[in-house]
């Protein structure tokens, strides 16, 4: 019989909306228009056994890293922290860069994209700031929605193959548009991205769902996550795939217990026998590609 691993939730927020400006609110996110802190989700990880969580950034500023760094302050189950680093910017970024390398619980960056253009992450001087970020052990977290952003993320990839690169929320499935997996010619873009991805040995996945699908997807369904969970499976691997809730965005949805139990069940679906393969799903890929300690 095996141990019980350390269970990480891999992608989840904080904030309080007088503090945080997001922009990527539109009015179909009313739900998600107050404070959540971490009162509000230490209950659903005990009831789930989560043992520890990394925090993501939410709001492209300064001082939302210091924000985090207070809120894992008050939660000690955080495990670590992915800052706000502007990437578009590498004078500016590297200037930060130095602050965030003193922070030990600060394992990766991030800044939020949208739909918007993404040609200047393969620019020479980009690319010199992700070796820097390799160099400092930092992940590089990005939510490619577009064939044009993958495939920039894939040529930062391949361009600094010693960069940790994790891809959140699987790489934007199509959810939303109501086809089965078998459905060619919906499935098929996002079916060749995760599978050009998975040749890629220095990126990971998180099995969670974003924004975007969740503002487009009008009914949440359980069974509809097992044929994205087993595509990326069979690319990627359990040792490069990690279970996150995205909470509170996934509330627009469902609680953070139930998402947690259709992510894990999608997870079981793909891998039913596979208990070492599952506990990495669990926490031993994030404890690894974040270096997350115990």
């Amino acid at each position: 019989m095996m141990a019980r691993t350390f269970t990480v939730d891999a992608h989840h927020h904080f904030w309080r909306t007088a503090r945080q400006p997001q922009p990527w609110r539109t009015s179909h996110h009313a739900a998600l228009a107050r404070d959540f802190e971490p009162a509000d989700l230490e209950p659903a990880l005990k009831d789930s056994g989560i043992d520890g969580t990394v925090l993501i950034q939410s709001a492209d500023l300064p001082e939302e890293n210091e924000r985090m760094l207070e809120y894992a302050a008050q939660a000690r189950w955080v495990r670590g922290v992915v800052a706000w680093l502007p990437l578009h910017d590498p004078p500016t970024a590297r200037a930060l860069l130095a602050d965030l390398r003193a922070h030990p619980l600060i394992r990766g960056v991030r800044c939020l994209i949208g739909r918007d253009d993404a040609e200047w992450l393969t620019a020479p001087a980009t690319l010199a700031l992700f070796r820097a970020l390799a160099d400092a052990d930092l992940t590089w977290d990005v939510v490619p929605v577009t064939e044009a952003q993958a495939r920039q993320v894939a040529g930062v990839a391949e361009a600094v193959p010693q960069l940790r690169v994790i891809i959140d929320h699987l790489g934007r499935p199509p959810l939303d548009a109501m086809a089965t997996g078998g459905d060619r010619e919906v499935w098929g873009p996002w079916q060749d991205r995760i599978a050009s991805f998975g040749r890629l040995p220095n990126l990971a996945l998180k099995l969670s769902v974003g924004i975007d699908v969740l503002t487009a997807w009008r009914t949440w369904s359980s069974a509809a996550l097992h044929h994205p969970a087993a595509h990326a499976l069979h690319h990627f691997g359990a040792h490069r795939v990690m279970l996150a809730s995205n909470w509170p965005v996934i509330t627009l949805h469902r609680s953070h217990g139930s998402a947690w139990n259709d992510l894990s069940e999608a997870a079981r679906h793909a891998l039913p026998t596979d208990e070492r393969a599952l506990a990495a799903l669990r926490g031993g890929t994030a404890m690894r590609w974040y270096g997350l300690k115990p």
